[in-house]
């Protein structure tokens, strides 16, 4: 029985590993880099696009505004976990987090950064 749930256990964890998801729309660098196939370059890419124009509304839109991602290359990373998820959350919490910050002198100088991301591995 121990054997069983062992072996369970360990399917388990690896299909979670297989199956953990990055959202564009929220990830740092770090979790960008985490998917196989996006490099430094790649990730500071999606990155620097996201913070320019805003959530990507779907794969399709990554592949667009991205430079060297064309839809082929979404398919697979969206297989190595890469998601795009809903938009609107995204911009919600931007705009709830700057709204906290009204009235501050400093904010406006103040450098945009990305919450951190937890990735499963």
């Amino acid at each position: 029985m121990f054997r069983k749930t062992l072996v369970t256990a360990a399917m388990l964890a690896a299909f979670g590993h297989a199956y953990a998801t990055v959202d564009v729309n929220s990830a740092n660098e770090d979790a960008l880099r985490g998917i196989k196939g996006i490099g430094p370059a790649k990730a500071k890419a999606i990155l620097d696009e996201r913070g320019a124009h805003g959530p990507f509304k779907d794969p399709a839109d990554l592949g667009k505004r991205v430079k060297g991602m064309g839809g082929h290359t979404v398919e697979r990373l969206q297989a190595e976990g890469l998601a795009v998820g809903p938009a609107g959350a995204a911009a919600s919490t931007q705009v709830a987090a700057s709204s906290q910050t009204k009235g501050a002198a400093a904010t406006a100088d103040a450098p945009k950064t990305n919450p951190p991301v937890a990735v499963k591995k």
